[in-house]
């Protein structure tokens, strides 16, 4: 007995809030990525419609999380490799836009675990977790737009690139994709467009903290990729790569 136990957010309405608490501290460094447009119009409908599906690994004796998992329920492609390059994104829109409606596989979102309770296993096991709660819903497949988490200090690389990348014992380089494949998933590949996030310059430069004086390709600390300023039209984009990652049932 680890003293923890799973639930979903459906539990209570404390619950819930604790993992919103949760989910908004462990990604409050990248919350830039939550101005994508599926972000601001669907997410938050998503968890509620999928509450049952949003899984919380609570500590018995503090009756508080210490790991999420979020997902949501799609349609996939005929075949994994037809999975499209707006991966994130896209889970997210086509599960706010077509609730009620066939659905095969089970889109991981995110698994989000605070700062002290990593180097425990937390996130291995809600990977463990999603799984289980596939095969017992009856669902095809885990399907998920991993975020690769060392991609950030090589913000240049293509994502291409560096999925192929391994470390001195031949193993994936980034820690995040080889714990995935450990679990027995499958490397898909890079989905180039995953996260787009499209503001005012005024937007990226206070996540900045600086001034842009010119157009060109800027580094966000924590960007997997560098951000395009373009002075003439006052915005900037940034496209985060991600990988497709899935499990058979």
């Amino acid at each position: 007995m680890d003293g923890l136990v799973v639930r979903s957010r459906a539990f209570s309405d404390d619950l819930k809030q604790a993992a919103i608490a949760i989910e908004n501290a462990t990604w409050s460094k990248l919350g830039y990525l939550n101005y994508t447009r599926p972000h601001r119009q669907y997410y938050d409908g998503v968890l509620e419609a999928y509450a049952d599906l949003q899984l919380c690994l609570v500590e018995v004796a503090t009756d508080l999380p210490v790991a999420l998992a979020n997902c949501v329920p799609v349609q996939s492609p005929e075949t994994f490799d037809a999975l499209p390059a707006e991966g994130w994104d896209w889970l997210v829109e086509t599960g706010g836009t077509r609730r009620g409606g066939s659905a095969n596989v089970l889109g991981a979102l995110a698994i989000s675990v605070p700062n002290e309770h990593r180097g425990k296993g937390f996130a291995t096991r809600m990977i463990r977790e999603l799984r289980e709660l596939s095969e017992r819903r009856g669902f095809d497949a885990v399907i998920a737009p991993v975020r690769p988490t060392a991609k950030c200090d090589y913000p240049h690389v293509p994502i291409a690139e560096y999925i192929h990348w391994k470390d001195e014992a031949g193993r994936l380089f980034d820690p995040w994709l080889r714990t995935h494949l450990s679990q027995g998933g499958r490397l898909v590949g890079p989905c180039e467009r995953s996260m787009v996030v499209e503001e005012h310059i005024a937007f990226w430069e206070t996540w900045a903290g600086r001034r842009f004086e010119s157009s060109g390709d800027y580094v966000l600390d924590g960007a997997l990729v560098p951000i395009a300023i373009d002075l003439e039209r006052q915005m900037g984009r940034y496209e985060e790569p991600n990988v497709w990652v899935t499990y058979s049932s």
